[in-house]
């Protein structure tokens, strides 16, 4: 079966190398369809992972891209949602693990701007939340999301996924951040950190935030040897403390009262810089959420604080004319666009 598969796949790839595309995208669907009628899913799997990986690398001419994209989505929805091929918790089990790096490698196939692998994302990350333990989707296929956008300098949509993604998702978040920073006023440093250190804290993971905020800000004072820092130590903790930059301290003080403060802690942390934070005037759904997460201090049930915060303020939203809303800067006024297109991560 195998040797046949491989020869099936061979046949469409020189169809494909000779531009028959259209041809190619065609007849495996009909045999990949054949196959799942038959409930041989391995086959199947088999038959469009390895079509939808040469029309991708065709590139856009005569729809090749599409043609890989749609083949790569009738995986996801044919095949592994039919088969009920579930994410295990077993690390030793290697068909889940290669049934996964099976999809994360095709993600990485899809051309920036093929309109396909939006929908591809959203059938992967659905699937896994189906059929793994995780209902909102395997942190795996998160992570490989998120960095795929942002590869492509699309923060809004890197966000939404390295924020649910690996420990390994925060390092590139943050410096997705600090890049996105870059292109704004200097003082606005705590704004890109806390689109991190905010979401992270909102779903429970302290680590990730704090690692965040350590990226951000090791890259921020390699980049600027000018900007005051102080090193604050303790016998539990190290602190950056920036004169210039009040709401970057004040972000490195909550994470330390959440790790070891109290009710009353948090309460005179955001008193203390009251000024500051109603000055920018986006950061109090999250501190709210934040509060009685962490501390305790109950807010008033009006809808859903966490996904209307995590909604407008961190992914985007939407502006009047239906499109995405920039991040807010120095004032509730300014606004941030999306980085160029020239932005580099490394």
């Amino acid at each position: 079966m195998t040797s046949k598969i491989d020869k099936t796949i061979a046949r469409q790839r020189e169809k494909i190398a000779a531009g028959a595309y259209y041809e190619a995208h065609q007849q495996l669907r009909v045999i990949a369809a054949r196959y799942i009628k038959q409930n041989n899913f391995d086959a199947a799997a088999e038959i469009l992972a390895g079509g939808a990986t040469a029309l991708l690398r065709a590139g856009a001419q005569q729809g090749a891209s599409a043609s890989g994209g749609d083949l790569a989505i009738m995986l996801v929805v044919e095949v592994y949602n039919k088969a009920e091929w579930g994410i295990s918790e077993n690390a030793d089990d290697g068909e889940s693990r290669a049934r996964k790096k099976r999809l994360i490698e095709l993600l990485r196939e899809f051309p920036s701007d093929e309109p396909t692998r939006k929908r591809y994302i959203q059938e992967i990350i659905g699937w896994s939340g189906k059929f793994g333990p995780l209902e909102r989707g395997d942190p795996d296929l998160h992570h490989a999301a998120g960095s795929v956008y942002a590869e492509d300098n699309d923060p809004y949509d890197a966000e939404k996924h390295l924020i649910l993604g690996t420990s390994e998702s925060a390092e590139t978040l943050a410096k997705l951040e600090y890049e996105w920073y870059t292109h704004d006023d200097p003082h606005t440093a705590a704004l890109y950190a806390s689109r991190a250190i905010f979401p992270y804290l909102t779903t429970g993971n302290i680590r990730s935030a704090n690692k965040a905020l350590l990226i951000f800000t090791s890259r921020l004072s390699t980049a600027n040897p000018s900007l005051g820092v102080q090193e604050v130590s303790s016998a539990n903790s190290d602190v950056r403390v920036y004169p210039a930059l009040p709401l970057l301290n004040f972000l490195s003080l909550l994470l330390l009262a959440i790790q070891r403060g109290t009710a009353d802690l948090f309460r005179q942390l955001t008193t203390h810089y009251a000024a500051q934070i109603q000055e920018i005037g986006i950061w109090d759904d999250a501190l709210a959420q934040i509060g009685e997460q962490y501390f305790g201090i109950q807010i008033p049930r009006q809808g859903n604080p966490l996904l209307d915060m995590m909604g407008s303020m961190f992914f985007g939203g939407q502006d009047n004319a239906g499109g995405r809303r920039a991040a807010p800067s120095s004032s509730a006024a300014k606004k941030v666009e999306a980085p160029p297109s020239n932005m580099e991560l490394d």
